[in-house]
């Protein structure tokens, strides 16, 4: 079969504000098509309206042509009409606009620009631009591409499209950005015996031979970006909305059954948000696809929606509980987009996050309604805390940040945009109350259907029908990196408060926020709500919170059940108080998270000491909550990590201690599910089995390696369950070495049947889990062969261990080069960076790591290198403070009941 590799160069636009396209005037006046080179933004001298699109994919050579006809208005005079193009051959000679042939047709690669010179004025005015032109089906999953997959034992391509963010540009010419909103008509030329789906649905069809030509309902008025083609062999299950309204899954065929929970969550979906958003969903049918290789979790394409396999595909069989519940938040963050984001548009990419933040929130709330039993809120704080590990570096960024660079787009999709997004409008629901909000976000829905929204448009409709100051509260949040840690003291009846900005290298930065504060005690009936908009405030105490005179009961919580995006640092008082609350019982879910998450991220910043950190810890020992403990999980691994370096005499009854505060849990739970028990319990148990393997438990460890001898003979799912298959499969790669590697050699031989995607990255993910430098060798360099997908390259460093650094940062550097060039994707290469770098923990290896990467770095991951060297310093002054903290010993050993 011919290869489908096509090497393209990066798109690389000059510093341009990304609110000041470039002007009209110097097309008016003549010139060149060299002019255009450089530019960050298209001119505005000309938009599309309607786009007449024709395809002919080849799925044998891995080649498409194509011609299109774009409908435009010229608003200005110009002899020019400068638009989007990347790899691909415009014939020159087929290009006319009406009756007009260009002098110029000039293909800038480095900005991904085609510009069309013409010896005369255009007519202002509709007119409309043809040409013809070719391509590729590349091996990169972006723009138009080909995905392998097997069908009755013979490997096939299918033809896919993932045109987020600028990629478009890659499949036909176009106004490749958001605001150049059109409508769309496609047509496809393809073999009768395939499915080929778009937006729209297909309104007739007509054959040729051994091809048929779709020719697809006109789309309402879209971005490029959200254009979509899927070309291949699928089967599919169908549901209908309450509006009539028909809802697809397309699978691989033979797994059309394991599309059947997407289904229903995705017709809850459409049936709960037309009615969240005061708008009915906009279009005939909606389709879900499960794709092979796909670089992201999911695309939202208007009306064809694509993901990874594992990210749609659930089966009771062979499938986790963590597995179906990311299914069910997925499908409603993508369907969520089909308003906020599809309909409703950002204007540029600096306002990214009023797509992804409002889908993230709005997804958990959709899946809150459909699984209440799931407590997807409390689970929702996993999502702030990553958003505010990041967001507490100097090299984190604004939620709005500008866009200069085409290239740069990739990096903001991350935890500013996703999570921190998300939790600040949480923090604004909460604030402005569930029905006010939803009003609010109805009536912006509906202003702004079918065309382009800017964050501060969506502020002035908010301050327009709630009456509260929404545009300068959210500003502080949207506008400026970092949030507020709010410092709490008692003084008499009153608490004082004060705001600085929290920053994990222990330094303070310059920003000031309006803080929504909120404070409970008691039975959280006495909560109050007042705005800090000072650097110091005072909040008088409530009567029912206790007499601190009389001791014992007196407590009082800051950011109650977590809803604000900032962290609390108590005085020692208040501190103790919450201390007691917490032994007591006396607190909510989420606040027992947010106390250790702050008391986490204040002892890594060094203003609390690890020794008041596992105190607090050992309060939790105990705790059955799956959310609860999934935060006491992340701190164990953190100290776990740290305490390898910054007291390796200590380590041992470190773990020892942390083995201690998860054991209990774990043997409740133990290894086999039980009937009538809850889907968050089923969850639990492969987290804590899995954190004991890694803390060393030894008991832990045999009895996952017997269940797996036993599993690997006779494959008794009853004996290991897809839940509990990570912790087994890991406990076997504690005893895996180059001589003694028979565990290894069956775990590969289960990646390599398995037809069950979550399984495959299962065992791939851990297959590195080890220290022998043989085996975290070969298990990286899987990623060269065609074991391992483009889309999955990353995952075989999921598993490294802080006792494998060296071998994985030395593989990085002597394999820089092939990695660099074989992945395409910026993201999937800082996700390497990502995974090695902040393993280590000393100054010297920074600057190391620095020198490394000071001449090659892109502009698709500089961000995620500084980001990663920033959390290696943060961790050697972690480190160098815990190496002469005073009493740890004492603590640890008092703690584990030693003399």
């Amino acid at each position: 079969m011919t290869p489908c590799n096509l090497k393209t160069s990066l798109i690389d636009f000059s510093s341009c504000r990304c609110d000041t396209p470039a002007p009209p005037a110097p097309a008016a006046a003549g010139g060149s098509a060299g002019q255009f080179r450089g530019q960050a933004r298209l001119p505005r001298f000309a938009a599309p309206r309607h786009y007449e699109l024709r395809l002919r994919p080849d799925l044998v050579a891995c080649t498409f042509s194509g011609t299109v006809a774009i409908t435009l208005t010229v608003t200005a005079s110009t002899q020019f009409l400068v638009l989007n193009a990347a790899d691909l051959s415009v014939n020159s000679t087929s290009v006319r606009f009406q009756a007009l042939t260009p002098t110029e047709v000039v293909l800038f690669k480095e900005d991904g620009i085609l510009v069309l010179g013409f010896a005369k004025q255009l007519p202002l005015g509709d007119g409309v631009l043809k040409m013809d032109f070719s391509g590729t089906l590349n091996d990169q999953m972006r723009g138009f591409y080909r995905s392998k997959y097997q069908y009755k034992g013979k490997e096939r391509n299918m033809a896919v499209t993932q045109f987020e963010s600028v990629d478009a540009r890659r499949c036909f010419p176009c106004w490749d950005e958001p605001a150049f909103k059109a409508k769309f008509k496609l047509t496809l030329e393809v073999p009768s015996e395939l499915t080929a789906m778009s937006n729209m649905p297909v309104a007739n069809t007509t054959f040729a031979g051994p091809i048929k030509i779709l020719r697809y309902q006109e789309s309402p008025l879209m971005s490029t970006y959200l254009v979509a083609i899927v070309v291949g062999l699928f089967e599919y299950v169908e549901g209908m909305t309450v509006k009539g309204t028909r809802v697809r899954v397309y699978t691989q065929v033979g797994k059309s059954s394991q599309g059947k929970f997407a289904l229903d969550v995705g017709v809850k979906s459409l049936n709960l948000f037309k009615d969240y958003f005061g708008t009915p969903y906009p279009l005939p049918k909606l389709d879900m696809v499960a794709i092979p290789d796909f670089a992201a979790g999911a695309m939202e394409n208007y009306g064809l929606v694509t993901y990874r396999d594992v990210a749609l595909l659930f089966d009771d069989k062979s499938s986790s509980a963590s597995g179906k519940q990311k299914v069910a938040i997925t499908v409603a963050h993508e369907l969520a987009h089909q308003w906020f984001g599809n309909l409703v548009t950002m204007e540029w990419w600096t306002h990214l996050w009023l797509n992804e933040g409002f889908a993230t929130w709005v997804s958990h709330l959709a899946v809150d309604t459909f699984f209440p039993q799931w407590n997807i809120w409390a689970q929702f704080l996993d999502s702030t805390t990553t958003a505010l590990r990041l967001d507490s570096l100097e090299e984190s960024h604004p939620i709005e940040v500008e866009i200069y660079h085409a290239s740069e787009v990739d990096q903001i999709f991350d935890a500013i945009s996703y999570e921190k997004g998300a939790s600040v409008i949480r923090m604004l629901h909460s604030y402005l109350g569930a029905d006010r909000f939803q009003t609010a976000l109805a009536s912006y829905i509906k202003k702004y259907a079918y065309s382009n929204a800017k964050t501060e448009d969506l502020w002035a409709v908010f301050e327009k029908e709630t009456g509260e100051p929404v545009k300068d509260l959210m500003t502080s949040w949207t506008k400026q990196k970092g949030y507020p840690v709010i410092n709490a003291k008692l003084k008499g009846n009153d608490m004082e408060l004060e705001q600085a900005q929290f920053l994990l290298d222990g330094s303070s930065g310059p920003g000031m926020w309006i803080v929504p504060i909120t404070s409970g005690c008691g039975a959280y009936d006495t909560q109050k709500k007042f705005l800090l908009k000072l650097k110091r405030d005072k909040l008088v105490i409530a009567l029912q919170c206790g007499d601190r005179k009389k001791g014992g009961n007196f407590w009082t919580k800051l950011n109650v059940n977590g809803t604000g995006f900032y962290r609390v640092k108590y005085d020692d008082e208040l501190g103790a108080a919450l201390q007691n609350a917490l032994e007591t019982k006396k607190l909510s879910l989420m606040d027992k998270i947010g106390i250790l998450d702050d008391a986490h991220a204040l002892s890594i910043a060094r203003q609390q000491t690890l020794a008041s950190l596992l105190r607090l810890l050992y309060c939790y020992r105990g705790e059955a909550d799956y959310s609860v403990l999934s935060h006491i999980n992340s701190v164990t691994a953190s100290i776990a990590k740290i305490s390898f370096d910054a007291t390796p005499g200590l380590a041992a009854d470190i773990k020892q201690l942390l083995i201690k505060i998860l054991l209990s849990p774990a043997e409740k739970l133990g290894w086999d599910p039980k009937n009538g028990e809850s889907h968050l319990d089923v969850m639990l148990r492969p987290m804590l089995l899995i954190a004991l393997v890694q803390l060393g438990h030894g008991k832990t460890i045999n009895e996952g390696v017997r269940r797996f001898n036993i599993f690997i003979h006779d494959h008794n799912t009853a004996l290991l369950p897809p839940d509990t298959r990570k912790a087994a499969y890991l406990a076997v790669m504690q005893n895996v070495t180059s001589s003694n590697r028979s565990g290894y050699d069956a775990l590969r031989k289960v990646y390599k049947e398995s037809a069950e995607g979550e399984e495959r990255l299962r065992v791939l993910g851990i297959l590195s889990s080890c220290q022998d430098k043989g085996i975290v060798l070969e298990s990286l360099n899987l990623i060269f062969t065609d074991e391992v997908r483009s889309q999955d390259a990353y995952v075989p460093l999921r598993g490294l261990q802080t006792e494998a650094r060296e071998i994985a940062w030395n593989w990085l550097k002597e394999n820089w080069e092939r990695i660099s060039k074989t992945i395409s994707a910026s993201s999937l290469v800082g996700d390497f960076i990502k995974a090695i770098v902040p393993l280590f923990t000393s100054n010297a290896k920074a600057s190391e790591i620095s020198q490394f990467f000071a001449t090659r770095t892109a502009p698709g991951f500089e961000r995620t290198v500084k980001q990663s060297l920033e959390n290696v310093q943060i961790s050697a002054r972690w480190v160098e403070g815990i190496k002469s903290e005073p009493g740890l010993a004492q603590t640890v050993r008092e703690l584990l009941g030693k003399p």
